[in-house]
């Protein structure tokens, strides 16, 4: 009887003082949408390259320079929200269903495999820039 009864203030001041929780706002609507633009601008740099005859080094390097630069000089706030692993796995979704089966790349693993080349070429490629920031 003692347990029910420690149970039960415990309960019943659990519901009057919870326990703070954070929310990221990267729920944002306006994030999203502003990731899913920069992801679809990646993906049509990078498939058009490769389709020009590009090396998967070189469309990667001239994609990501010229999505960084278009995200630079906007003057869009929501971009400071936009977190990198996600962008990443954004663009490399968008990628290998855009292009991927022409390189190889399908599912799953295309997926994960283009996302960590792309951050590998990314931090190589502009060390001391961020995409959203």
């Amino acid at each position: 009887m003692l347990k029910l009864f420690f149970g039960l203030i415990f309960f019943v001041i659990s519901l009057l003082n919870p326990l703070m929780g954070f929310a990221f706002d990267t729920s944002d609507p306006s994030v999203s949408l502003l990731q899913n633009r920069i992801s679809n601008n990646f993906s049509r740099k990078y498939c058009k390259a490769i389709q020009n005859g590009f090396s998967k080094d070189e469309a990667m390097k001239s994609a990501i320079v010229k999505t960084e630069n278009i995200i630079s000089f906007s003057y869009n706030p929501q971009k400071k929200w936009i977190e990198k692993e996600d962008l990443a796995n954004q663009i490399s979704f968008q990628v290998v269903n855009d292009c991927g089966w022409s390189f190889g790349l399908f599912g799953k693993e295309g997926v994960d495999y283009f996302k960590s080349y792309f951050l590998e070429v990314y931090e190589k490629t502009t060390p001391d820039k961020n995409f959203s920031r």
